[in-house]
């Protein structure tokens, strides 16, 4: 009885720290007005989000390496501290440059609470009840998009644009005083090797494609000097980092994880369907309030049904994967996504909401019936010594598919609008996104073919014997 008290007491500080987390990414949107008023930076504001993502992606998979070999709950509180101090700095900044770097700091942080935190709920909990679970964590991210903006806007109105990063405090004690006297693991202390090389080359490799994606095509042209040396020096970092990781005796990131099928296609979806979702969340708001002519907080409304579905397949599949298969419930979600991309396909300027409405509601489905079956298939296949870099590269793999989504997508859409002689013109916006529409249908396409490749459910991952 203890021992299960014990465990949701970790839970309940686990899904709190995973909010705040969640939460930081979406609740700064309806601020950034007010923040760059006070701080006179409006120059600045994309760095607000872009350092955010940047320092997110490069620490998320060293926090998943050293949460494998130091132990989960000292990364975790680690990783929750810097969130926390990140917090606070935020909140007293005085200049926009110094709200970057406490961002910077805050993003550390927030790159191991998202994968340490699956990674432990995977010991936690076996067969069905860590599909349950995992489940109810996948929705919590649905939960914060549709809270995120509101509360923002609340606080902004009502207080000020600081409290959104206060508000974090007595989140995080609450989960400090949960996890911290509650969690027991049992784990091996012997001297461990850090890849610092492996470590080195991947931060330079990543910080150079994230850093070029985010300022190409607005900071610097896509064929200027700058971003052509931060391409090249991406692939020289990854060609560096591959021939470190063969030869290093605990390898950052094993080489050998990305040959199981188990783990390489649920990882190229996550790549590809959080790509889509980018396009999704950053261009269907746009369609509505250009092509449609809706008010901004219509469009935010509107995007509410993808958001809500989302969680109600994540918590369905994770019930009932054990006695369907992971894989049914993947490629099913792979065809609702097709679908909805397809649906968009069709979209023209007399449409009603109610269209729009129904294909974010399909493409929620589609990839709520994804998400959780693909943490548990990468838990179940990856053994306990490796789970943690196992779980934290989902979550890597799925964020660099969510900027490399936004420049690509980017790039098309603006090709369409400079184009064209009526810039401007609902028009022009329509048919720039139907472009977007159609590259969101060919990559949904390649989604659904890609799990053809999955394993079948005699081998993928989530057997009860291996759980």
């Amino acid at each position: 009885m203890e021992r299960q008290t014990n465990r949701s007491f970790v839970t309940a500080g686990l899904l709190a720290a995973l909010f705040i987390g969640a939460l930081d990414s979406t609740v700064v949107t309806t601020a950034t007005t007010s923040i760059a008023t006070d701080l006179q930076g409006f120059g600045q504001i994309s760095w607000i989000f872009s350092i955010y993502t940047l320092t997110t992606c490069v620490t998320t998979p060293i926090f998943g390496k050293l949460a494998d070999l130091f132990g989960r709950k000292t990364v975790f509180i680690v990783g929750l501290g810097l969130f926390l101090a990140g917090s606070v700095l935020c909140g007293a900044a005085g200049s926009m440059s110094g709200l970057i770097w406490f961002r910077a700091i805050q993003g550390i942080g927030a790159g191991a609470l998202t994968p340490v935190t699956f990674t432990i709920i995977g010991d936690l909990y076996k067969g069905e009840q860590r599909g349950k679970i995992q489940a109810v964590l996948s929705s919590v991210w649905s939960v914060a998009g549709l809270v995120g903006p509101f509360v923002g806007g609340y606080f902004v109105d009502a207080i000020s644009w600081r409290w959104i990063f206060f508000m974090n405090v007595p989140v995080s004690v609450l989960s400090f005083l949960l996890v911290v006297p509650y969690l027991h693991e049992r784990f091996l202390r012997a001297n461990k090797r850090i890849d610092y090389g492996g470590a080195l080359a991947f931060t330079l490799s990543v910080s150079s494609l994230l850093f070029a994606l985010l300022t190409g095509g607005n900071e610097y042209g896509w064929d200027s000097p700058l971003i052509a040396g931060l391409f090249i020096v991406f692939a020289a970092g990854l060609l560096l980092f591959i021939r470190i990781e063969r030869r290093a005796p605990e390898p950052m990131l094993p080489l050998s994880l990305l040959q199981d099928r188990r783990l390489s296609i649920p990882y190229a979806m996550a790549f590809l369907g959080f790509g889509m979702v980018a396009g999704v969340t950053i261009y269907i708001p746009f369609w509505i309030q250009n092509v449609l002519g809706f008010s901004a907080t219509t469009s935010g409304l509107m995007l509410m049904p993808m958001s809500l579905f989302w969680p109600v397949a994540s918590n369905l599949s994770g019930r009932f994967m054990y006695r369907l298969g992971a894989k049914r419930f993947m490629t099913a979600g792979a065809v609702l996504v097709l679908i909805a991309a397809g649906w968009l396909l069709t979209l023209d300027a007399s449409d009603s909401y109610l269209q729009i409405i129904g294909a974010l509601s399909i493409f929620g489905l589609g990839m709520g019936s994804i998400t959780t079956p693909a943490i548990v298939m990468i838990q179940g296949a990856a053994d306990h010594a490796h789970r943690g870099v196992a779980t934290s590269t989902n979550s890597l793999l799925g964020a660099l598919g969510q900027t490399v989504a936004a420049a690509f997508f980017g790039m098309l859409f603006n090709h369409v609008v400079r184009g064209q002689s009526a810039s401007g013109s609902a028009g022009t916006f329509a048919d720039g996104m139907h472009l977007i529409f159609i590259g969101i249908a060919c990559v949904s396409l390649v989604h659904l073919l890609i799990t053809t490749l999955l394993p079948s459910a005699s081998s993928d991952g989530v057997q009860r014997q291996r759980l």
